[in-house]
């Protein structure tokens, strides 16, 4: 119950006020996610990589991390047996903006419920199955948004998942 509490307050807060997007460096937000994850990466054993070279972006950046750190974390967490393997990368959509992916080889899922996923309380899966109140995609799609950008999700079950998201380049006024 206190976890829910605390995902609320944490969504409702968010775009209470205008987020001042600052050049931040997509890495570092990322590498500040992973730090927050280590328990459950050490426990998962997780096999989680990243491109080289990450851009600078236009945002707020314990926004960024913890747009990553969903991610990350639902990718660890509904995992297929074996070894998770996460893969962040970046490439450039345009002259203005980045795509950022967060590719997984979990559960994956079905087309059907990709526009649900996004929703506050939208659970594919029991409670018993899997822990959480169905608020961190829904967070991350109002993190995005703040951000000027959008997020989907590419995936067939049992075969992963791939979430991508856009965000400004430095070089845009916002």
């Amino acid at each position: 119950m206190q976890r829910l509490i605390q995902d609320m307050l944490s969504y409702s807060r968010m775009g209470a006020s205008v987020t001042e997007l600052r050049e931040t460096a997509a890495e570092l937000a990322l590498l500040q996610a992973l730090d927050n994850l280590q328990g459950a990466i050490g426990t998962s054993g997780a096999v989680v990589t990243y491109d080289a070279s990450l851009p600078m972006v236009l945002a707020d950046k314990t926004q960024l991390m913890q747009l990553f750190q969903n991610l990350i974390g639902n990718a660890i967490k509904y995992q297929n047996p074996g070894v998770p393997r996460i893969h962040v990368s970046a490439a450039r959509g345009d002259a203005r903006r980045w795509t950022f992916s967060v590719r997984d080889n979990g559960l994956g899922i079905e087309p059907r419920h990709f526009d649900r996923i996004f929703g506050m309380f939208q659970r594919l899966h029991t409670s018993d199955d899997f822990a959480g109140a169905g608020i961190g995609l829904a967070i991350c799609k109002k993190i995005v948004e703040l951000h000027g950008g959008v997020i989907a999700v590419e995936s067939e079950a049992g075969r992963g998942s791939t979430f991508s998201f856009t965000l400004a380049d430095v070089g845009v006024t916002a």
